[in-house]
């Protein structure tokens, strides 16, 4: 199937073996190449399309976003903020966790980006679909997603919409993938000292963000609240105590996570940014350093004898000999450690006094 690009058609639907729509007579292929196929989401700033690459023999999948602002009070701000994703994902796409940019376009008076199709369920439709993460999954996710971070912040770059929504697992390789860079903010010198637009989702924006001051330390926030929400199966709100000004979210865990674990998130989402980690390494060091620094478990040999056992035996084996001296009247003869043990005696005092030593060790 064909899908209509125009907002205003009728009928959208249109069979894939036509380039123009048979309604509205628009033209179906964006750029000659990529077809719409179906809407997969609408928001503020425009619609999202699955389509497919018409240019290639395997026509693969392929994601067009089309801008189209809601209302007349944004609309420069919100055209910026398209041509921002465009540069970001130009720049950033080079990372295997971040979708590629494959076009930008203007075409019938509406502007347009294609990029990379992930395929894969989001984290909010993974924890509908399999309930709160554990605490293994968790690390595995910071461990992950990150490195990813650290690789937008390398490139000055602060997302501003890290919530569950935008995080997909790509079911080619489980590996996790940051998407909508719509929101993300270039962290030049100039422009982290300037205030700018609230821009990302209430309920895992960190209060600098939300006064227009985003910082890197932001999005490191918005992972750890992430974090809670998959853990909670709990709106972030609800998770934090507006009268005492503190979260709570221990409260509500589905299962139990370890303190070290515990810490790390609390210091993510310290509400001052100072208090907070400044970096994605800080995070990384804990988190890491708290897991390999656990001591191995000191496991003792079956067949060692305990050194008390040892100790006796030793001291009994010289108050034998020196009693088996004064019968024979001889001198006791020093014992060599490391000669090799030798044959049963047949002599009767030694085989009494071996009774002995057993009777006393409890072996006979």
């Amino acid at each position: 199937m064909s899908y209509c690009l125009n907002p205003h058609c009728s009928q959208p639907e249109n069979t894939d073996d036509v380039k123009f729509c048979q309604i509205c007579d628009t033209k179906l292929l964006l750029k000659e190449r990529y077809r719409a196929i179906k809407p997969i989401g609408q928001g503020g700033f425009g619609r999202t399309f699955l389509a497919v690459d018409e240019d290639k023999p395997s026509k693969p999948p392929c994601v067009i976003k089309q801008f189209l602002p809601q209302g007349t009070n944004t609309v420069q701000k919100a055209v910026d903020l398209f041509n921002q994703e465009a540069i970001q994902l130009d720049e950033l796409g080079q990372h295997s966790q971040i979708p590629a940019l494959l076009a930008y376009c203007n075409q019938d008076d509406r502007q347009y980006l294609v990029q990379e199709f992930i395929d894969g369920l989001n984290l909010y439709q993974e924890l509908e679909q399999n309930g709160a993460f554990n605490e293994t999954q968790i690390r595995q996710l910071l461990n992950d997603l990150l490195l990813v971070l650290q690789f937008c912040h390398s490139k000055q770059v602060i997302h501003r919409d890290i919530k569950p929504e935008n995080i997909i697992r790509r079911n080619s390789d489980r590996k996790l993938v940051i998407v909508d860079f719509g929101a993300a903010k270039s962290a030049t010198g100039t422009a982290l000292n300037r205030t700018g637009t609230i821009i990302g989702s209430a309920e895992y924006v960190a209060p600098e963000q939300m006064r227009g001051k985003a910082l890197f330390a932001s999005d490191i926030y918005s992972l750890g609240v992430t974090c809670i929400n998959l853990l909670t199966e709990r709106s972030p709100f609800d998770s934090y105590d507006t009268h005492n000004a503190a979260w709570i979210w221990g409260q509500y865990l589905k299962t139990p996570v370890s303190k070290e674990l515990s810490q790390v998130i609390d210091k993510m989402i310290e509400s001052i940014p100072s208090h907070r980690y400044q970096t994605v390494e800080e995070v990384l060091q804990d988190l890491n350093f708290q897991q390999s620094s656990v001591p191995p478990k000191q496991i003792t040999s079956p067949t060692s004898q305990p050194p008390s056992v040892v100790k006796i035996s030793s001291e009994m084996e010289k108050e034998l000999q020196e009693m088996k001296t004064q019968f024979t009247g001889g001198k006791p003869q020093p014992q060599n450690v490391n000669s090799q043990p030798q044959s049963p005696s047949n002599n009767p005092i030694d085989k009494e006094l071996e009774e002995m030593k057993s009777k006393f060790l409890g072996n006979g």
